[in-house]
């Protein structure tokens, strides 16, 4: 029993060390040095590049794409603006046929559809090859965008150097349930924490999907790889947003993070699809994690860091968590150090958060470690044994949940009711968002 106590003491102590080192260097580097302006006087009217944006989806539910096709077309930008919607084989598709009409009006917008489902990176290379703006705008259909977010994206895509950009995350629905509340911090965090450190050296890890930009003159010479991913011999058909960052980096591009490019998108309101897309993201990210290790020696040494603690760092939370558990199983025996070095780790971290966003929200983020430890942990393990698997896990499921973009919406959407629905819901969350936003940006100068 004296090998159980040693070894979950030994697994927490070394955790800590190392959370505690890359979470310090990782909050001291995501203090933002400047704020975009669209105001900013290098870019004329005249010369503002042109944007092409894709909104691949299949299966949408009709209302939430079209609060995101409507938040597109309300965006505020001076060059010329393309919006390619691809709809992947839906089996809904005489329910969204309305809300492509109620666009079809407007000449920016544009839409493919495709016989068959084909996967999401199927349905961004159609559009891709079809379209022809000097940047790439990818949306997920359950988005909605900010009207400046193409304009700050821009501007930092002025920068040559520069491959891909992603703006901030925030949850639309961040007030329906106790777990879009935490997700949505979860967002902020990874946002302003994760990616504001690492775009400090050009170097996000991963451009996220509901709202990145790309260099189109960059695309096109990574489609070909970026269409071809396969693992172990089988196509990779998720992870599409982290793959891309990837290649863009290993092209010898920047990657940057805009944290005032702010998009709304929908998160999971109940654990079942929370937890089957925490199993996609953790085998994208084990998988490409590979791809990137040869890039770290060129790279700021933080980011090695940055990778080393958000890899190895869960192992050893797993480990120590594992031991004590069987300890306390076998003997009765509760592991205190490692109870109080968690406790202690989850009450600093939240406080530092909660003071630097100043939004106390931020202390009840400890609600989330016991979703970390008892149930993210296991499904990271299981995620590492089978990296293999490329399936959704979300396909066959039935309706009902956000993160189910895949399963169709039995009650269609008529012309009428779409017409009842200007847009004023999208553009009064936007704003609240935006404000919250806004606040860390200009308290953080």
């Amino acid at each position: 029993m004296d090998l159980l106590d040693t070894t979950s003491t030994v697994a927490i102590s070394c955790y800590a060390l190392l959370s505690s080192a890359y979470k310090s260097m990782q909050a001291a580097y995501a203090r933002p040095s400047s704020v975009s302006s669209v105001a900013d006087d290098r870019v004329s009217s005249d010369h503002w590049p042109s944007v092409d944006v894709i909104v691949p989806c299949y299966n949408e539910d009709p209302r939430t794409l079209f609060a995101c096709l409507t938040s597109i077309a309300n965006l505020e930008y001076a060059g010329r603006l393309r919006v390619y919607v691809v709809d992947d084989g839906s089996g809904n598709r005489d329910t969204v046929t309305p809300v492509h009409q109620a666009f079809a009006s407007d000449p920016r917008f544009n839409f493919i559809l495709l016989p068959k489902n084909a996967g999401k990176r199927k349905a961004q290379i159609a559009a891709i090859r079809r379209s022809s703006g000097d940047l790439v705008l990818n949306v997920d259909s359950d988005t909605m965008l900010a009207s400046d977010v193409v304009a700050r994206l821009a501007l930092k895509m002025q920068d040559p150097a520069v491959g891909a950009a992603m703006g901030q995350l925030t949850a639309s629905n961040r007030s329906d349930t106790w777990l879009t509340r935490l997700i949505d911090m979860e967002y902020w965090l990874a946002c302003n924490e994760e990616r504001a450190a690492q775009a400090r050296f050009g170097a996000v890890m991963c451009c996220c999907g509901p709202c990145a930009m790309y260099r189109r003159s960059a695309l096109l010479l990574l489609l070909d790889q970026y269409e071809t991913q396969t693992f172990r011999g089988k196509p990779s058909d998720f992870g599409e947003d982290r793959h891309l960052t990837i290649l863009m980096l290993k092209a010898g591009l920047r990657t940057e993070y805009v944290p005032d490019a702010i998009a709304a998108t929908v998160v999971p309101d109940s654990l079942g699809p929370y937890l089957r897309q925490q199993l996609r993201w953790a085998r994208s990210t084990f998988r490409d994690t590979w791809l990137a290790l040869n890039l770290l020696p060129g790279l700021d040494r933080f980011l090695t860091l940055d990778v080393v603690g958000q890899n190895i760092g869960p192992l050893l939370l797993a480990l120590s968590v594992i031991t004590g558990l069987v300890q306390f199983a076998l003997t009765g025996n509760v592991p205190w150090w490692t109870v109080l070095m968690i406790v202690l780790m989850t009450g600093v971290r939240c406080s530092v958060v909660a003071l630097r966003a100043r939004q106390i929200r931020f202390l009840a983020f400890s609600l989330h470690t016991f979703i970390n430890v008892f149930l993210l942990l296991p499904v990271k393990a299981y995620a590492l044994c089978t990296l293999s698997n490329s399936d959704w896990l979300s396909r066959s499921v039935a309706a009902g949940a956000p993160d189910e973009k895949e399963t169709p919406v039995p009650a269609p959407l008529t012309e009428s009711s779409t017409a009842k629905m200007p847009g004023d819901t999208a553009q009064h969350r936007m704003r609240h968002l935006a404000r919250d936003c806004a606040a860390f940006v200009t308290s953080d100068d």
